[in-house]
């Protein structure tokens, strides 16, 4: 196998995941999201620790490897300290000095606050701030600090002899240092490659540290992006501008055009924002013609609502009334017509389902008929006798004026739209009308139908909506079309022509009929802020004002140099290039629909595409994506898999990121995995989703993204299940003691879910190691629908043998081994409650881990994050000698001896009940007193407050049995 590299020994987790967490929580801030939208890109710093671990070899003295891993990546003290770019304010320095450095550089003014004494400068300050910053934990420091990838080159000349000297390198950069990493290990500058590569994180971030890279992906709307990243945001700060400027230019043209027809302004000149619009539908009990929306609050900060009025002609008027009483805008909450996808008319009071709206039916071998129009090629509005139909009814305006100071200011109000708005509508539409035609020939607006799937049978099912197009109103269209048209006529270069795109995408993620209007924010939402197609009641429409930051936003030059840089869309079962290292997230199991959803942008970007990457095909070739589950997803992942493997020299090395917790779904990758000639050789645990869009489990929710760590699979050896047993176990153990021996004592790197990831790895590690393991089938066992496999059973083994080693800390690991499933089930839940952790999933592996089924009653809450053990005093006297195993242990009984402690004050009447009701007491005392020294120390943990007087009856009660008899 050759050395190893740091990767495959060691990772330091929590502090990557902690600048993980960082860049996610950076949003639109993030270096590649301003280029476009596109779904689970990696973290940065992830890829860049990820290539950098790889290449780094492992030598005999780990702790100086993790040091220089870490001085590499500004994640050391120093490198922290140099990507600081907020002060730490004057109260906490002083809060953080101790007594004599509180006097010599302080008083105390008369309000009783911190004051720097006369006399103390700036260098003093910055040396104040330095000691304070190294006194904070890691988790304070990174919110003082830029992120990692912010900073290029920072490293001193005395920190790069201290790296050069442990690596026997001569680098004097990041970049060099890879080359030279590369050459060693290769023979040449390493080359990186990412078949999936989505949104572009893995090969933008290994072209910026200095890796060849091949990118390639099915998808030509993901191609596209990469090309963006490593060939414009690579560029400098002049050539930036030029790009900027262009994007001003077809804005103004597009402006100039808006204004000289007038659709934007009203009669006295104020220019429009937004627009709002809603559907509405016909009663089917009284006949009136309801406008159909959740909420009719418009904004919340200036409390604006509509209010509907009967017009006395079946129909409704809208009002638009601003600045209302708090407790309208609470009654307002209520009032919409639409709940739960049922109309609530707001004259006869019925509730009709929109599916008898849309006159949905059964036929007679019970398939559901989805009744609504199906809209033509030539259409963008809907006719009148439709029975879902689209209103304007609010419009949100901007005044300019001067005050009386002489200065410009502006004022943002909302109106009902009047006679002239109808009219600059109705001229939208004949504008629109005008050049349909002309501008879907030219590929200015989309033309493409809409293919069915599950995310795109929605619009179908649901409006009709047959063609994209359909998914944008006249609005949208027109001024989306003239961007289009004006980047024709502008562009000269292939750079201009990619931004153009580019920048047509994000206006049509943020200006369609999926796009949310956010009353909190008084904003219109992107219609991607979820993973779908979802059709709404509701909906905003940008102005071109409103569009320009979404047009020109966010490009900001990187400044690298890129070496070869390769990028082919192309199916990854397909492609013949040799890459020393492949990084790689797959898309997995019930992942997000990429071949699906990535159509509502192609539809835009077929002209371009077919213009200036004339290489590349304009379809998204849905029907060759790798989805789903099954027997045709896991066939397509191992002929992937196995030609990466074939295209990689004996040497090279592959990362596999997923984010999977169930067994089975690892078990169905040790196979793919195994059947592809690889071998794990490592697995790390990083966090790196944030809670978004409402589309989560109530916190519990997979938040970490595994590391897979590969090598080619060399050997021809047979394994018999008896014997893989015995060398789990061993591999287990050597995997968590290992882990255990490298961990910073000070800032934990590993917690458990780390060391049970590690035992799934170790598991793997060993499975894979081997050519053929008795008489398994692979395909057969890709196949299996249940759970009762060999492959799941020897990961659920080793993930209880790490269950059974990871001893809690207090216990000696016989008493541990001796204790029922059920009180370590409990014992260790305490645990995870210690480490803040407070999911009911975390409860759920843990009953998986020590086969522990029925927990309901331990438990005190199973609310999502708030989840946590009942405590002594919970608990009182349930459960008491019940028929559970955990009724009648020692744990229980130990537990209502402190519930009798604390409820009496008295300690002596637990010691009573533990001497009278556990069995063979003084042979069980050890265990007595390590439950009971356990649960004391959890008086004075910060999240640990309603176990505080528990815990203080159990060191009363500890001393009483242990000093019993003496």
């Amino acid at each position: 196998m050759g050395e190893k590299s740091f990767i495959e020994v060691q990772f330091p987790v929590s502090k990557i995941s902690k600048e993980s967490y960082k860049e996610r929580k950076a949003g639109s801030g993030q270096t590649l999201t301003g280029l476009g939208k596109w779904w689970g890109r990696k973290p940065l710093i992830l890829v860049r620790a990820t290539i950098l671990g790889l290449l780094l070899p492992a030598s005999d003295n780990p702790v100086k490897d993790r040091d220089i891993f870490l001085k590499l990546l500004t994640m050391d003290d120093e490198g922290l300290y140099k990507r600081k770019v907020k002060p730490i304010p004057t109260k906490d320095v002083y809060r953080l000095l101790d007594d004599e450095e509180k006097n010599k550089y302080f008083i105390i003014d008369e309000k009783g606050n911190p004051k720097y004494k006369k006399g103390i400068n700036n260098k003093h300050k910055e040396e104040l701030q330095k000691i304070c910053f190294n006194r904070l934990s890691y988790d304070e420091k990174i919110t003082l600090c830029c992120r990692p990838e912010e900073v290029d080159n920072v490293l001193s000349e005395e920190e790069w002899l201290d790296i050069n000297n442990h690596l026997k390198t001569n680098a004097n950069s990041l970049q060099s240092l890879i080359e030279e990493l590369g050459k060693r290990k290769f023979g040449h500058i390493p080359i990186v490659g990412d078949c999936f590569a989505g949104g572009g994180s893995i090969p933008f971030e290994a072209a910026r540290i200095g890796c060849e890279v091949y990118t390639s992906d099915l998808n030509p709307i993901a191609c596209l992006l990469n090309w963006a990243n490593l060939n414009i945001l690579s560029k400098s700060d002049e050539e930036i501008e030029k790009l900027k400027n262009f994007q001003q230019k077809v804005y103004d043209e597009v402006d100039n055009q808006i204004q000289e027809w007038g659709i934007e302004t009203n009669e006295e000149g104020h220019r429009a924002n937004s627009y709002l619009y809603c559907s509405e539908a016909d009663c089917p009990e009284c006949g009136y013609t309801v406008p159909l929306s959740p909420s009719w609050i418009i904004d919340k900060k200036i409390n604006t609502i509509a209010v509907l009025n009967d017009n006395g002609e079946k129909g409704f008027y809208i009002e638009i009334k601003s600045g209302v009483s708090n407790n309208e805008l609470k009654q307002c909450e209520n009032t919409g017509t639409i709940k739960k996808r049922k109309m609530i008319c707001p004259n006869c009071k019925s509730e009709t389902d929109m599916t008898v709206i849309r006159k949905d039916k059964i036929d007679s071998n019970g398939n559901k008929i989805y009744g609504i129009r199906k809209w033509d090629k030539d259409e963008f509005i809907n006719k009148e006798d439709d029975v879902i139909r689209d209103r304007l009814y609010c419009i949100k305006y901007i005044k300019k004026y001067i005050d009386k100071n002489g200065k410009l200011k502006e004022e943002r109000y909302y109106t009902s739209p009047n006679e002239p708005d109808i009219d600059r509508e109705k001229k939208v539409i004949k504008l629109l009308e005008e050049r349909f035609s002309e501008y879907q020939q030219k590929g200015y607006i989309p033309s493409m139908k809409i293919e069915g799937g599950y995310n795109t049978d929605q619009p179908i099912r649901e409006r009709g909506w047959t063609y994209w197009h359909q998914l944008f109103n006249p609005r949208q269209l027109l001024i989306q079309g003239l961007l289009y048209e004006s980047i024709m006529n502008i562009a000269k270069s292939k750079e201009e022509y990619t931004i153009g795109l580019l920048s047509i995408n994000k206006c049509t993620d943020f200006n369609s009929k999926l796009a949310v209007w956010d009353s909190g924010a008084s904003n219109v939402k992107n219609t991607f802020f979820n993973q779908a197609l979802n059709t709404l009641f509701n909906y905003g429409t940008r102005g071109l004002i409103k569009l320009s930051n979404i047009w020109k936003d966010n490009i900001n030059s990187c400044n690298f140099t890129t070496h070869i840089n390769t990028i082919v869309a192309i199916d990854a079962r397909d492609l013949n290039t040799e890459c020393d290292l492949w990084v790689t997230d797959p898309p997995y199991a019930d992942a997000v629909n990429y071949h699906e959803l990535s159509e509502f942008f192609l539809a835009w970007d077929k002209k371009i595409l077919e213009k200036e990457f004339k290489e590349w095909y304009t379809d998204s070739k849905k029907v060759l994506a790798i989805k789903g589950k099954g027997k045709s997803f896991n066939e397509s992942m191992i002929e992937a898999y196995s030609n990466l493997s074939k295209n990689m020299p004996d040497n090279g090395m592959q990362v596999v990121m997923f984010t999977h917790q169930d067994v089975k779904v690892w078990a169905e990758l040790a196979l793919i995995l195994w059947a592809s000639n690889l071998q794990v050789t490592s697995a790390w645990n990083i966090a790196t989703e944030t809670e978004s869009g409402g589309l989560k489990d109530g916190g519990n929710y997979v938040k970490g993204t595994v590391i897979l760590v590969l090598r080619k699979q060399n050997s021809d050896d047979t394994a018999y299940l008896d014997e893989l047993y015995p060398e789990i176990e061993d591999e287990v153990k050597n995997q968590i003691d290992s882990m255990r021996d490298l961990d910073d004592k000070d800032d934990p790197n590993f917690s458990d879910q780390d060391y049970i990831l590690a035992a799934y790895a170790a598991a793997l590690k060993i499975l894979t190691s081997y050519k053929n393991i008795e008489d398994i089938d692979v395909q057969h066992e890709l196949l299996k629908s249940d759970s009762n496999s060999p492959i799941v059973n020897i990961i659920n083994e080793a993930k209880k043998i790490a269950f059974d080693y990871l001893t809690p800390k207090g216990f000696d690991s016989y008493t541990w081994r001796t204790l029922l499933p059920e009180e370590r089930f409990y014992i260790k839940g305490l645990d995870t409650e210690k480490e803040g952790v407070y999911k009911i999933s975390a409860y759920q592996e843990l009953g998986r881990g020590f086969g522990v089924r029925e927990y309901s009653d331990m438990m005190a809450s199973t609310k999502a994050n708030q989840s946590r053990l009942k405590t002594a005093s919970e608990f009182a006297m349930k459960y008491t000698n019940d028929n559970s195993k955990f009724g009648h242990s020692v744990l229980r009984n130990v537990l209502i001896a402190l519930y009798k402690s604390s409820k009496d004050e008295d300690a002596n009447k637990g010691k009573a009940w533990i001497k009278n009701e556990v069995e063979g007491y003084w042979n069980e005392r050890s265990k007595i007193v390590e439950i009971l020294n356990y649960i004391s120390t959890l008086e004075y943990i910060e999240n640990m407050k309603h176990w505080e007087k528990d815990a203080k009856s159990a060191k009363i009660l500890l001393e009483l049995v242990k000093n019993d008899g003496v």
